[in-house]
C-alpha cells in the first residue's frame, strides 16, 4: 500500500538508498533537507523541503498528512569522533514536530555497537565512536519515552552494496553481524513501515547468510 513518507538524512549514504528504494515501490517521499541541492534526482512522487531537522515549527509544518517518518541522520566521518548532541537533539525535535502533526510512525536507524557483548572488536568501536554512541544512547532514551509506535533499527558496520537483503532479531544482533549493506538497511526500514512491523522494538540487523 502505498505511504507517503517524510524522509530525514536523505543526503546520506542510507537515506539516498531509502530514497531510491522509496520511489521505486510507489511511495511518496517528502525529502526534509537542509541542503536541497544535494539531492538532484527528479521523481513525481518526491517532494524535496528545504529546513532544519532542529527546527521543530519547520518540521511540524513539512509532517501534516504523512503517513510515518524515516531518519537515517549520522554524524559525517569526523563528526563521530566529536562530542556532540546532533541525534538527541534532532530525536527531540522530531517527536515534538510529530505530535503537533498528529504522526505516530517512527523508524530511526541506530548502531548495533549499543547491544552488549560483541567482543575485542566491538570493544574497539565502541572506544573509538564513544562520543557518537553516547548521542546514540540519548536519542533513543528520547524516543523509546514517547507513545509512538517507534522502531530503533541497529544496524553493524555499514557498506556500499546493492545487496538488500538482511536478517533481522528483536532486542539482539543476529549472529555473524559484521558489516551489511546501506541499501539492506533501507530495505528493513521500509518493510517494517510497510508492514507495521516491530512497533516499540529495538531491532539488531545483519546481512543476509550467504547459501554453502
Amino acid at each position: 500500500m502505498t505511504q507517503r513518507l517524510l524522509l530525514l538524512g536523505a543526503t546520506g549514504n542510507t537515506g539516498t538508498q531509502v530514497l531510491d528504494l522509496a520511489l521505486a515501490r510507489g511511495h511518496q517521499v517528502t525529502a526534509f533537507v537542509r541542503s536541497p541541492q544535494k539531492i538532484t534526482r527528479r521523481h513525481p512522487a518526491l517532494a524535496i523541503v528545504q529546513g532544519d531537522p532542529l527546527s521543530v515549527n519547520q518540521l511540524a509544518q513539512a509532517l501534516p498528512g504523512h503517513d510515518a517518518v524515516l531518519s537515517a541522520i549520522g554524524p559525517s566521518g569526523r563528526e563521530a569522533f566529536r562530542p556532540s548532541t546532533l541525534l538527541t537533539e534532532c530525536a527531540a525535535s522530531t517527536v515534538a514536530a510529530m505530535e503537533r502533526a498528529s504522526v505516530h510512525r517512527l523508524v530511526m536507524v541506530s548502531a548495533a555497537l549499543l547491544f552488549p557483548g560483541g567482543g575485542l572488536r566491538f570493544a574497539f568501536f565502541r572506544r573509538l565512536i564513544r562520543h557518537h554512541l553516547r548521542d546514540l544512547v540519548a536519542a533513543e532514551t528520547v524516543i523509546r519515552a514517547t507513545p509512538f509506535d517507534w522502531t530503533l533499527a541497529r544496524p553493524p558496520r555499514l557498506i556500499s552494496s546493492p545487496e538488500e537483503a538482511y536478517r533481522s532479531e528483536r532486542e539482539r544482533l543476529p549472529t555473524g553481524a559484521w558489516s551489511m549493506s546501506f541499501r539492506a538497511v533501507a530495505a528493513f526500514l521500509l518493510d517494517c513501515t510497510e508492514q507495521g512491523t516491530h512497533a516499540r522494538e529495538v531491532v539488531g540487523l545483519a546481512r543476509r547468510e550467504q547459501a554453502a
